[in-house]
Order: C-alpha cells, then structure tokens, then sequence
C-alpha cells in the first residue's frame, strides 16, 4: 500500500468519525432538552409527565446494512439524507395526554426543526403498534461547520413500550416469522395496553379534579411561602412576599 492510499484510508475514517460523533452530539443535545422540561416540572409543577427516557446511535455497520438493504448510494451525503433513524431517542410518558403535551414543548423550540410527525397513536399499525415517531433537525456546531442531525424521537406510554419490547423480542425469537395464532395474540395484547391507558388517563383526570376540590387557599399560600432548591427547602422573606402582593395590585 502506497502513501496516497494509506492517506486516503486516513481521510476517510477521520470523516466517518466526525460523521458518527455528529449524531452522538445531536442526541446530547436534545436530551439536555429533556433534562430540562424534567427539572422544571419537578421544581415548578405538581407532576412531571416524562417518566424515563433512552436513546441509542445506530453503530456504523447497521447503517451500511440497512443502506444496502434500501440499495441506496454508498456515500455519507446520501446516507446522512436517507437514513433518518440513525440517532434515536425514546421517552416513555404514563399517559397518552402526556404524549401530545411533550411533543408540543419540543415543537416549540426555536432551534428544533421538525421534519415529519407520525401519528401510531390515532391510525395504529396492523399489528397493533402504537406510538409517536418525531423526526427533528438538530443544528450541531462544529468547529469548521454547522451541521443539520436528524434526530428520530418516539414518545409513548409505559404500556406501548412494554407491549413494543414484548413483540420485538417475539420477532427476534422467531427470526420475523412469527406464526399467525402469536400475531392475533400480540394483537389482543396491544388492545389490552389501550385499555390500560384509556383507564388510567381516566383516573388521572378524576383524581386531579378531586384535588382542585378540596384545594384551600390556607395550603396554597403555605406552599407558596416555601422554595424547594436544589432539594432545600427555603422560607420565603416577608418583606418579598409583601412587594410581590403590591406588585401583583
């Protein structure tokens, strides 16, 4: 091997690198995000609709199976274009409500651009999966260029992902041919897990509206007198509160 060829072989493992690190720095980005939302709703609200969150980067061997799989082009610039699920974050929620309510605060964000919304939720697949798949742009900055990282998002309940790990594994077991009595009962298990949180959505609304009832005005003034900070608790100043009731007039 020549000079030319073993600078060449270089160039192209040193862009293969960078080409990887930019969807692992994507999906840094976007779970600070969610770290985010998660500490404000711990700190400032009664309940925090995100439950858990995983993420994970296709290693580069799986993209070039699936890239010959699509007999697409062997090249970063068409792979970077027309494999969309390179980087993927999942974020589980307890509530179908909770589902919609997350991907609207990530919509909102300025320097997120979403690509494509699929509703699983609304029109299920034949087998019963469901879920929400978001497909954002992510700007990533390096440090000789900027970068737009498609980022694939799925947001779903516990009930849908314990029901979507199940048939995975079944699949994986089967080597994807599954016979058709396990398909109709996958089928009924995922009816079940709508059910399930059809039920708790339900329970969920009452028992807030329980709450709001039997709110009194002593309590919410006793939590207003107190911060919670980095987990201490903190009185707040008379003198604060009385310029806040003037301000507030």
């Amino acid at each position: 091997m020549n000079p030319l060829q073993i600078e060449k072989i270089k160039g192209m493992r040193t862009e293969i690198t960078r080409f990887m690190m930019m969807y692992k720095f994507a999906i840094n980005e976007i779970e600070t995000k969610i770290d985010i939302l998660k500490d404000e709703f711990h700190f400032l609200h009664d309940y925090n609709p995100i439950e858990n969150s995983k993420s994970r980067v296709k290693s580069f061997e799986s993209i070039m199976k699936k890239l010959y799989r699509k007999g697409g082009e062997p090249s970063l610039t068409y792979i970077r274009e027309n494999i969309r699920d390179i980087a993927g974050i999942r974020i589980t929620c307890s509530f179908v409500s909770d589902i919609y309510r997350i991907s609207d605060m990530l919509s909102n964000q300025s320097d997120l651009t979403i690509v494509e919304v699929k509703d699983y939720i609304k029109n299920p697949k034949p087998n019963g999966y469901k879920s929400l798949h978001v497909l954002a742009k992510v700007p990533i900055f390096m440090s000789d260029r900027q970068e737009e990282v498609y980022v694939e998002i799925q947001i779903r309940t516990m009930a849908m992902d314990f029901w979507a790990s199940l048939e995975h594994k079944i699949y994986y077991k089967f080597n994807q041919e599954v016979p058709l009595s396990f398909l109709e009962e996958l089928k009924e298990a995922a009816d079940s897990a709508a059910s399930l949180d059809q039920k708790m959505e339900r329970l969920h609304h009452e028992i807030n509206a329980i709450k709001v009832e039997k709110s009194e005005e002593g309590d919410i003034l006793k939590e207003i007198n107190q911060l919670l900070v980095n987990n201490q608790q903190i009185s707040i100043p008379k003198q604060l509160l009385e310029l806040l009731n003037v301000e507030q007039k």
